[in-house]
C-alpha cells in the first residue's frame, strides 16, 4: 500500500469515473487503474462497483476511502510542518471565491501575494456557495472565500472581516434625501437582485421582506444578476435602487457616491472568511492568505462591533 495508490482511489471515489481520476491525477488511466487493482488484490475484497455508472463506492470501498483520506491529510501536514519551520511558505493552493467578494479581493491580491509568497501557487476560481462546499468535501480545492457563517458540518471557519452593506439608489428615489436609511426605505417592487444561489440575494431579502418575490413579480420586467457591478447599472439605466458591498463603492467617483446611502444602527454587514475542511492541513499558506485579505481591506471592516448585524445566509424564502 502506497500512498499515491490511496490518493488514486479517493480520485475515483470524488469523481466517479476512472477516465476522469486520471485525468485529475495527471496520469493514465491504465497506470491508475493498474495501481487500484494492486491495492485491491493486497486488501482481497472490491474498492468499487465497476458494473455501476456511474461507479459505485462499495461498502468496504467507504471505510477505506474514509481512512485514506485521514492518511494523506496527514501526510501534507507533515510538509506543512517542515516548510514552517524552514520558513518556506510553498506549494499549490487551490481558492475558490464568491462572485460577489472575487472582483474586489482577487484582481489585487494575486500580484501582492506573489510577489511576497514566490513559491506559492495560487489557483483560484469564482463559484457560489453551495458549490464551494462540495468542492471542499471532494478535495477539489483547498479552501473558499466566502460570506459566513455557514453552520456546515465538517467545515471549519476563519472569519476575515465584516463589510457594511450600502443602499444605491436612482435620483429620483426619496431615501435620497435622508443622511442614514433603514430597510423600510427599501424599495421592494424596484430593488434589484443578484441570482438565485448568491448567497448576497439571500442576506438582503432577510434584511429586506420576504415578500420582495411577490412584489417584483409585478414589475414590467425582471433582471437577476450574478454581477454586482451590473445591480449598479442597471439602477442607472431602469431606475430603482439595490444593494451593494462597501468594497463595491470604494472605486466610485463623486457622481456616483451621491447615490450612495449608508444604513443606520444596527448596520447590516457580511462576515467575509475562509472556509476548510476539518482535515485541512495547509495551514501556512492559509495563515498567509488571511493575513493578506485582511491587509486590502479598510481598517473597520477587520472586527465586528456592537453596533453592526451580521445578515444570514440561510432562511431566505426563494
Amino acid at each position: 500500500m502506497t500512498i499515491t495508490q490511496l490518493e488514486y482511489v479517493v480520485a475515483v471515489a470524488t469523481y466517479r469515473s476512472f477516465i476522469l481520476a486520471a485525468e485529475k491525477s495527471f496520469v493514465t488511466q491504465p497506470t491508475l487503474s493498474m495501481q487500484i487493482q494492486k491495492l485491491e488484490d493486497e486488501f482481497g475484497v472490491k474498492l468499487f462497483d465497476r458494473n455501476k455508472h456511474p461507479i459505485e463506492v462499495t461498502p468496504f470501498g467507504e471505510k477505506i476511502i474514509s481512512q485514506a483520506k485521514i492518511i494523506i491529510a496527514e501526510c501534507e501536514r507533515i510538509n506543512d510542518i517542515i516548510a514552517k519551520e524552514q520558513n518556506n511558505i510553498s506549494g499549490v493552493f487551490k481558492l475558490a471565491v464568491i462572485p460577489s467578494v472575487a472582483p474586489f479581493i482577487i484582481p489585487p491580491l494575486l500580484e501582492k501575494y506573489h510577489k511576497k509568497y514566490p513559491e506559492v501557487k495560487l489557483r483560484v476560481k469564482e463559484m457560489e456557495t453551495n458549490r464551494i462546499i462540495l468542492a471542499l468535501r471532494n478535495n477539489e480545492i483547498d479552501a473558499g472565500l466566502v460570506s459566513t457563517p455557514l453552520e456546515e458540518n465538517n467545515i471549519k471557519e476563519y472569519p476575515l472581516f465584516y463589510e457594511p452593506f450600502v443602499g444605491y439608489f436612482s435620483e429620483n428615489e426619496a431615501a435620497l434625501k435622508k443622511k442614514l436609511i433603514n430597510p423600510n426605505d427599501i424599495s421592494l417592487d424596484r430593488i434589484w437582485l443578484l441570482n438565485e444561489g448568491h448567497c448576497m440575494r439571500n442576506q438582503i431579502i432577510n434584511l429586506c421582506s420576504d415578500q420582495v418575490e411577490k412584489l417584483q413579480a409585478e414589475r414590467p420586467f425582471r433582471y437577476d444578476s450574478s454581477n454586482v457591478e451590473t445591480l449598479r447599472k442597471m439602477v442607472d439605466k431602469h431606475g430603482g435602487m439595490t444593494i451593494l458591498p462597501e468594497l463595491a463603492i470604494l472605486e466610485f467617483d463623486e457622481d456616483m457616491v451621491e447615490n450612495v446611502r449608508y444604513f443606520e444602527e444596527p448596520e447590516p454587514v457580511r462576515e467575509i472568511g475562509l472556509v476548510t475542511t476539518d482535515h485541512f492541513v495547509k495551514h501556512s499558506i492559509l495563515e498567509s492568505l488571511s493575513e493578506e485579505i485582511a491587509s486590502m481591506v479598510p481598517e473597520k471592516m477587520r472586527a465586528q462591533k456592537k453596533t453592526r448585524k451580521v445578515l444570514r445566509i440561510q432562511s431566505a424564502k426563494l
